[in-house]
């Protein structure tokens, strides 16, 4: 367990960090400005980041695990819906810097990332995934990816104008009718 001191640190340097997040594109903050906006020095940041990437994956493997621990229990595909409705009322509570993350092109490589990491851990456990030949298993995971990922982006972009509730059950039938076509042989 970390002392007082070290804790309320690491708050800082994240909480700043999340603060630069979504004023400043990633690639333009640097250690020295995180730094300076914190009010600790660089010794300081360096004790407990090697560099910005690695607080960074830190962050976004957070994210990623949060989700994949609520839906380590689905079956998939036979629970897709569950998993999209778990992933739009996840995506919901994270907050700002996660929407950035998930919807700013600046930074698809990591919501790619994120989704490669999702789909390595449930859909590799599928008996239904691993009997498709692996260029089927391609097809099916750039449909995941892609038709979830980029309906949330558009719910966000639009402003959520739909209600969740609503946005959870259109984009359910989406997914859930075009998987279950193309799981059938």
């Amino acid at each position: 367990m970390q002392d007082a001191r070290v804790q309320k640190t690491i708050a800082a340097i994240r909480r700043t960090f999340f603060a630069m997040l979504l004023d400043t594109p990633y690639k333009k903050i640097t250690v020295t400005a995180l730094c300076q906006r914190a009010s600790i020095n660089k010794k300081t940041f360096y004790r407990y980041y090697e560099t910005l990437e690695f607080l960074f994956a830190e962050v976004v493997g957070e994210y990623a695990d949060g989700f994949i621990e609520r839906i380590k229990n689905y079956r998939v595909p036979d629970e897709l819906d569950k998993i999209n409705r778990e992933f739009f009322t996840y995506s919901v509570a994270q907050g700002k810097v996660y929407e950035k993350i998930i919807c700013c092109p600046a930074y698809d490589s990591i919501s790619e990332k994120m989704v490669a990491e999702f789909i390595s851990r449930t859909w590799s456990d599928s008996p239904a995934f691993q009997n498709l030949d692996e260029s089927k298993k391609n097809i099916l995971t750039c449909f995941i990816h892609n038709v979830g990922l980029e309906l949330y982006r558009q719910w966000i972009k639009s402003g959520k104008n739909i209600p969740l509730e609503e946005i959870i059950s259109l984009s359910n039938d989406l997914l859930c009718r075009g998987v279950f076509g193309f799981m059938k042989d």
